[in-house]
């Protein structure tokens, strides 16, 4: 006689992150291996139907979605003490229900949008080289810790000494993101590849 596995019930906890804004709700599943960031709902509705059903909610302005976790970046006029238990339970309901999460082909949707300017073969020389330790040093030093506050960093480009990068889910708008950049990334880059004399946000040169 087979016996059936019994899935075990979908837990749901949330962390804050240094963004007022942004909330995040750690889960027991394996949401999806890699970063799914949506800014609105209607690239959301093209590639995640989680965060489409998220979208649906007043209240939400962002979702970024990254291996067992989401972060909900809300409308400044919310206050999580009325929507947070709320969103716990939509979450929750939504994995019980085991509806998709990403879409088919996101993968390489995000890393042509937000990667392509990642590519060495654009530098030559020793822009190609620093280039290249800008990106160890991402890797190894600021990844991991944005990622537990539920956010994530990407390399867009390097000219003339000056370093850009996108903001994603709990970083992108948070009040701390500009002394993070300044006190923490710069002086680390600065410190450790001297011909680094800036660097900044992408929406900091829009």
């Amino acid at each position: 006689m087979q016996t059936k596995t019994k899935r075990l019930p979908v837990m749901i906890y949330t962390e804050q992150t240094p963004n007022p804004e942004s909330l995040k709700y750690v889960t027991n599943r394996m949401l999806y291996r890699g970063m799914a960031d949506f800014q609105d709902a209607e690239e959301a509705r093209q590639w995640s139907p989680l965060a489409a059903a998220l979208f649906e909610l007043p209240y939400v302005k962002g979702v970024y979605i990254a291996n067992n976790f989401i972060t909900i970046t809300k409308n400044a006029d919310a206050d999580w003490l009325d929507i947070m238990l709320e969103l716990k339970s939509f979450i929750k309901k939504y994995l019980e229900e085991e509806k998709p999460i990403i879409n088919e082909g996101y993968t390489d949707y995000y890393r042509q949008k937000h990667e392509s300017e990642e590519d060495d073969d654009q530098y030559s020389g020793k822009d190609k080289a620093i280039v290249r330790q800008i990106k160890e040093i991402l890797h190894a030093y600021v990844k991991p810790a944005v990622e537990m506050d539920g956010g994530n960093i990407i390399f867009k480009s390097y000219k003339d000494g000056v370093v850009t990068l996108e903001l994603q889910g709990a970083c992108s708008g948070c009040p701390s993101s500009t002394m993070t950049l300044k006190a923490g990334i710069e002086s680390m880059l600065k410190r450790m590849i001297p011909e680094i004399k800036e660097v900044r946000a992408i929406d900091q040169v829009l």
